[in-house]
């Protein structure tokens, strides 16, 4: 089972910008970011092929959020700028084979404890 830790998240103005950083024990295939808002399904939002480095965004998010990666640290990453208050959620860093894919998060087996965002209008 892989660890994964998420830290980075925090209170910003709509437009701001903020990094999600998740620090796993190992990678796995996939690697992504997920979030979950208050009474909402959790969606994805960015997933990395880490054989591949080839990436996948949500339509909501697409040239706004980045997803990255330090193999290096073990870390996973999520810059995300322009943010706006439909961006506000528990954002979650996720692990999964090569068969997971962002539309469906439980094709990802393990996962952190999620880190808040809030963007104030």
């Amino acid at each position: 089972q892989v660890q994964l830790v998420e830290s980075g998240g925090g209170s910003v103005q709509t437009g701001g910008s903020l990094r999600l950083s998740c620090i796993a024990s190992l990678y796995r295939q996939r690697m992504g970011w997920f979030r979950q808002a208050p009474g909402k399904e959790r969606e994805g939002v960015a997933v990395i092929a880490t054989d591949t480095d080839s990436t996948a965004y949500a339509d909501s998010v697409k040239g706004r959020f980045t997803i990255s990666r330090d193999t290096a640290h073990n870390a996973l990453y999520l810059l995300m700028n322009s943010l706006k208050p439909e961006d506000t959620a528990m954002y979650y860093c996720a692990a999964g084979a090569s068969t997971a894919y962002m539309k469906n998060p439980n094709s990802f087996g393990d996962w952190g404890q999620g880190t808040q965002v809030t963007v104030s209008s």
